[in-house]
């Protein structure tokens, strides 16, 4: 007996028409159930089971990334830049944290090749920035910038990365605190991962004071900078930076006396070099960490970060117009830039090896050899209108936003998961100068 489809499913005999019905509805479900389990195979789990299984996933394809190939210990620091399509990761105009003289695309800086470039690792593979990871990681905790402009220009950078998944609170606790400019010191908060951040500005991470109008400074290298020094004891993190501001003539006081100067060009006075007082700043700094009977966190010394002027100085139309970035074999380190590096470096492992005394960490963001090729990156003219009647000269010190910069942040989160991993030893790492 022939039977057409309308039979089956209307029925001439409804005992076959019944056995019918089920099985071509068996064969319809089984269909849907398939194509809904092809477009969406999370459907049906619960939403912890999806966050934590995507979040899980995510882990463990960082951990592949990172890992070196050959069985080879990975330093993430040494290495080249590379094109990388996808970025920018966020834009002048969806992120508000940008300070307007790193605000490069606002400007008119007419190239965006600059922030289409990642850091590529010799021997593996360098995560892009995950914000949810990121904030995870650092949920219930708080994080100290201490430093100059340049580590507010890395601030920024972090606010603007993780403005994907949150934007902060501003929470400054003093109204002096609470600065347009994000000058001095400010404080943010994730509220839905009690995560704070805070900024302490020092040009000279130890007491100074202004001498003169004409940018001399008097700098008591053996006294702490109290502005910060008795802020930070609670915070989980702390990174400390600075560099550019010792290039300015300077007056040394050690001991409450006048030991020498910089560049001053006084008579009688003992000219002593930046790298004196540098290595003398920095000494104190670390030394004022250690003297924090509380202070229980993670120390992270970021590396000075190159400025790039050529043609002349930064006062003497020096300026940064290159369009790509150098590879490693184009450029090194090289004179005063060198010689700041590993004085940074040498203090670092003293204090490290002090820290171990009481179980402190200390850990090198070494960001130098990777900005040392990023001649590209910086802002130079595109700081502020060109009609503007102000006297600014070109930017080849700070970073534009986005830009090379976020990769630092990449670096710190890199860090931090090898950290909850237990696999960070930063005495276990040999330094490469190109």
């Amino acid at each position: 007996m022939k039977l057409h489809a309308t039979e089956l499913l209307f029925g001439k005999n409804q005992a076959l028409g019944n056995t019918a019905k089920i099985v071509i509805l068996i064969i319809l479900t089984l269909i849907v159930l398939t194509l809904i389990s092809l477009h969406y195979p999370l459907l049906g789990y619960p939403s912890v089971l999806v966050k934590n299984s995507s979040q899980s996933s995510s882990d463990t394809a960082d951990q592949d990334l990172v890992r070196a190939r050959a069985g080879k210990k990975c330093d993430i620091y040494s290495g080249e830049w590379v094109p990388n399509s996808n970025a920018p990761y966020y834009t002048n105009t969806t992120c508000w944290a940008i300070h307007d003289h790193q605000n490069c695309m606002k400007y008119g800086r007419p190239d965006t090749e600059f922030m289409k470039w990642r850091w590529k690792p010799d021997d593996c593979e360098l995560p892009i920035f995950n914000p949810a990871h990121f904030l995870e990681l650092v949920r219930g905790k708080s994080m100290a910038f201490v430093g100059d402009s340049v580590g507010r220009n890395q601030i920024q950078s972090l606010i603007c990365l993780l403005s994907r998944v949150e934007y902060p609170v501003h929470v400054s606790y003093r109204p002096q605190e609470k600065s347009k400019h994000w000058q001095y010191t400010n404080y943010w908060k994730y509220t839905n991962y009690s995560f704070t951040i805070a900024s302490f500005w020092t040009a000279y991470l130890v007491k100074a004071k202004e001498a003169d109008p004409n940018g001399l400074f008097n700098i008591y290298l053996d006294e702490f900078d109290k502005d910060w020094t008795n802020q930070i004891e609670e915070f989980d993190y702390v990174i400390i930076s600075g560099g550019h501001w010792f290039y300015q003539p300077s007056m040394f006081y050690e001991n409450g006396q006048l030991v020498g100067c910089y560049f001053c060009k006084k008579k009688n006075i003992t000219d002593l070099t930046m790298y004196y007082g540098y290595r003398k700043a920095f000494r104190t700094a670390l030394r004022a960490i250690h003297s924090l009977e509380r202070y229980k966190g993670i120390t992270f010394l970021r590396t000075f970060s190159p400025g790039h002027f050529e043609t002349g100085i930064w006062n003497q139309g020096g300026n940064c117009v290159r369009r790509r970035p150098f590879t490693s074999n184009e450029t090194h380190l090289e004179k005063e830039e060198l010689e700041l590096y590993m004085i940074q470096v040498e203090e670092f492992r003293a204090a490290e090896r002090k820290g171990r005394e009481r179980g402190l960490k200390f850990r090198l963001l070494d960001i130098t050899q990777a900005m040392l090729l990023r001649p590209d990156g910086h802002p130079s003219r595109f700081g502020h209108w060109p009609q503007e009647n102000v006297t600014l000269y070109n930017d080849c010190v700070h970073w534009c936003l986005p830009g090379p910069i976020d990769t630092w942040n990449d670096f710190l989160l890199q860090m931090l998961k090898m950290e909850a991993d237990g696999r960070l030893h930063t005495s276990d790492r040999k330094m490469k100068i190109k």
